[in-house]
């Protein structure tokens, strides 16, 4: 089953200029290019950055030997450009000094690849970030009734596409432990800074743990038996490649509210259970709220990014215990979201929130509205 991505390269695509779509393993970047590859009438090259001989010319900085690659082409792909070292430089001399081409690459941890083609293609790209399947994706192959019915799925196992469609959940969670295995040992292990593996595995687990809550990397580093640069700089390298993102707190003319300290959200569901080995049924688990929460934060982030929402998004609460669960700052207005897995009672703003805040909106997102959130 092919589920249409967002995502239509085509539009992006300019001459003399590098579309760069960065995404974690196996979320669909190769087959998204081949999709558009299939319709193109433009001549072109797709190669790979593991293949051996396209690293040696394009790390070469040799214009001529560039040149004779991409030959009388109008479209050079380079899949998993990251193993090629100086990427950028590479892309560069192409986009510069022939008329007229047109360069897709792709990287899978944008640790790599962005820190090659940042500076070097500064002005000459467009960045494409590819999520696993979203919502709003879905609901091209879906209706509204029979996405709905599936929730629990999406909870439990999360949105690759090779998960999503796997017919069985035997299926998804042997999908899900071979993925989450590709994370640590493929994109991060192989870095030259990361030394424990079962570091890494902890850190996870501790995080995967604590969504909905504010981590303290003095108590990260305490659990952990490692020192606080150490927290922060893993934290970092998971973020840059694409297993986790962090949510600031939000303060503005309120000394009572917590900002020093982040949550943390995994970009899938399904990582994240695969991490604490946890697959049961939403009516066994005491983390259906977790699981609620976590869902709703990365399935806004890809609406953000897809639908091209300029937003600044944090959480709220003070010490007091008044707390939103997400907030977006658009265009000088506050917009707070709280999340609720039960429809129950209606919620009002909190006291401070309303106070502190003029220019604001609150909304409650439970399992009716979700999808007008996220779509």
């Amino acid at each position: 089953m092919l589920i249409n991505r967002h995502y239509q390269i085509e539009k992006h695509l300019d001459p003399n200029k590098v579309v760069v779509i960065y995404g974690p393993r196996r979320v669909g970047k190769t087959t998204l290019v081949n999709e558009y590859l299939k319709k193109t009438k433009l001549r072109y090259r797709s190669d790979s950055g593991e293949n051996l001989e396209v690293q040696r010319i394009l790390s070469s900085q040799d214009f001529d030997l560039i040149k004779d690659y991409v030959g009388n082409n109008q479209l050079v792909v380079i899949d998993e450009a990251q193993y090629i070292p100086n990427v950028g430089l590479g892309l560069k001399i192409i986009v510069d000094h022939i008329p007229g081409i047109k360069v897709i690459a792709t990287g899978s941890s944008s640790f790599d690849l962005s820190g090659q083609v940042g500076e070097p293609l500064v002005g000459r790209k467009w960045t494409l970030n590819l999520y696993p399947l979203a919502q709003l994706e879905l609901l091209g192959a879906y209706t509204i009734s029979d996405l709905k019915h599936k929730l629990p799925e999406f909870l439990i196992f999360g949105g690759y596409p090779s998960v999503a469609t796997a017919r069985t959940k035997k299926a998804k969670r042997e999908l899900l432990e071979e993925l989450s295995q590709a994370y640590l040992l493929k994109d991060l292990l192989s870095l030259e800074n990361v030394k424990s593996p079962q570091l890494l595995v902890d850190l996870l687990k501790l995080l995967a743990l604590q969504i909905g809550n504010e981590v303290s990397f003095n108590e990260l580093s305490n659990k952990l038996f490692i020192d606080i640069k150490t927290v922060e700089r893993y934290l970092d390298l998971l973020e840059k490649t694409f297993v986790i993102f962090s949510l600031r707190g939000f303060a503005r003319n309120l000394r009572r509210t917590i900002r020093s300290k982040n949550k943390y959200f995994f970009y899938d569901n399904g990582i994240r259970n695969a991490v604490i080995s946890q697959f049961n049924n939403l009516d066994s688990r005491n983390d259906v709220g977790q699981l609620w929460e976590n869902f709703l934060a990365v399935e806004r982030l890809k609406k953000q990014e897809y639908k091209s929402i300029h937003a600044n998004n944090y959480f709220w609460r003070t010490w007091e215990g008044q707390e939103v669960d997400w907030a977006e700052e658009r265009n000088g207005v506050l917009h707070g979201f709280e999340f609720k897995w039960g429809s129950g009672k209606k919620i009002k703003p909190p006291k401070d929130w309303a106070k502190a805040y003029h220019k604001t909106t609150f909304e409650v997102i439970n399992r009716e509205n979700y999808l007008d959130f996220l779509s």
